[in-house]
């Protein structure tokens, strides 16, 4: 079984992600699986997991802008742009920017930017700033299942092939984030 980290173990969850794994964790709706984005074998995990073409992409999920600075390419992102994306954020906000050469490709599979969340959802938060730096944040279920919202989902989804479930609750919102593009403000996802 999967070990459950309560919020005073966060940073217990944190070295078990900086060692290839993968960890279940409220967000702003969902559960989400996350792990290193860094780290092609945990990610290569989540995606068998979710039985989810690679090619599709993930978004990285940060406690604060710092955490995802690294990830843009600054240079192509008006400053106008960029004051109006970071007064959303923390927030229920995820951003697609164009992506520097640090996001791994298997992060971005087949698109050109990188969609980006600093999240004010305390948990998931706090998760990413006991490990220091973004996370993928990919929701949790199989391909075409609904996303779980508690960890029993949790355990009839993936079972004892999860290095860890984050008890916590998740936030107020009733579906996942709309995802826009931040240069031109279109949906992608709503």
């Amino acid at each position: 079984m999967p070990k459950h980290y309560t919020l005073a173990e966060l940073d217990d969850a944190a070295d078990a992600l900086r060692n290839s794994g993968v960890i279940a964790y409220p967000t702003e709706a969902v559960f989400g699986l996350g792990c290193d984005p860094h780290n092609r074998i945990a990610f290569e995990r989540i995606f068998a997991l979710k039985q989810r073409p690679a090619t599709q992409g993930v978004l990285l999920i940060a406690a604060d802008f710092a955490q995802v600075t690294r990830y843009v390419d600054m240079a192509k992102v008006p400053q106008g742009v960029l004051a109006q994306v970071r007064a959303s954020w923390p927030g229920p906000f995820t951003w697609v920017f164009p992506r520097s050469a640090d996001v791994p490709q298997w992060v971005a599979g087949e698109h050109e930017g990188i969609a980006l969340r600093v999240t004010a959802h305390g948990p998931a938060a706090a998760l990413c700033r006991a490990f220091g730096g973004a996370l993928v944040s990919t929701s949790a279920n199989p391909h075409g299942q609904p996303p779980a919202r508690d960890p029993a989902t949790l355990t009839s989804y993936f079972g004892d092939r999860l290095d860890g479930i984050v008890e916590a609750p998740l936030g107020g919102a009733s579906q996942p984030t709309t995802i826009r593009d931040a240069l031109t403000g279109a949906i992608i996802r709503s």
